[in-house]
């Protein structure tokens, strides 16, 4: 964990990548995508925590139709800046017979994380699984998981803010940053 004055620099340092207006448009796009594909399905919306705090509360609420909620907390970062194994604090619902399950998540980096969740959550009996992502970091290497629903594409650097962190800090950040090469 850095101290404020630490936090500051690595702010003042970074440049910014999507303002506060694209988060919000995008969100609301997302919205839109996700009523048309699942408001028919009552589905249980499920928020991987800590990073997609954020962003699901800001898209719940333009959701105009009968949902269930719920959340999960998995982690590979630990406060660090590279992945490591996986680790489950909150599990996903054991039982999900014939359930549409939504995971709202704020990125979709490597896809190692969001694979273990859709793993998990089909293996306790989900009829079927949708993703939604704030943002996909554009990576040379394929992923074993793709997004159904993406609001913005980032560099394969280290981004911050909207529910995303460095070190611990940042994620109230209304827009999203970018640590410089």
């Amino acid at each position: 964990m850095m101290n404020a004055h630490e936090a500051e620099q690595i702010l003042a340092g970074a440049e910014l990548i999507h303002t506060e207006s694209t988060i919000m448009q995008t969100v609301k796009r997302l919205a839109a995508d996700i009523t048309k594909e699942l408001s028919q399905q009552r589905p249980l919306i499920i928020c991987v925590m800590r990073g997609a705090v954020v962003f699901a509360g800001q898209l719940l609420p333009q959701l105009r139709f009968p949902l269930d909620f719920d959340y999960v907390h998995v982690t590979r970062y630990h406060n660090r800046m590279q992945g490591g194994e996986i680790q489950w604090l909150v599990a996903p619902p054991a039982v999900l017979n014939d359930q549409t399950v939504l995971v709202v998540d704020d990125i979709l980096d490597e896809g190692i994380t969001l694979a273990a969740i859709r793993e998990q959550i089909l293996k306790n009996g989900a009829k079927a699984f949708y993703s939604a992502v704030l943002v996909e970091k554009e990576t040379a290497e394929p992923k074993p998981f793709q997004a159904d629903f993406v609001g913005l594409r980032v560099p394969d650097r280290y981004v911050f803010g909207c529910g995303m962190d460095i070190r611990g800090a940042w994620r109230n950040l209304p827009a999203i940053y970018a640590v410089k090469d």
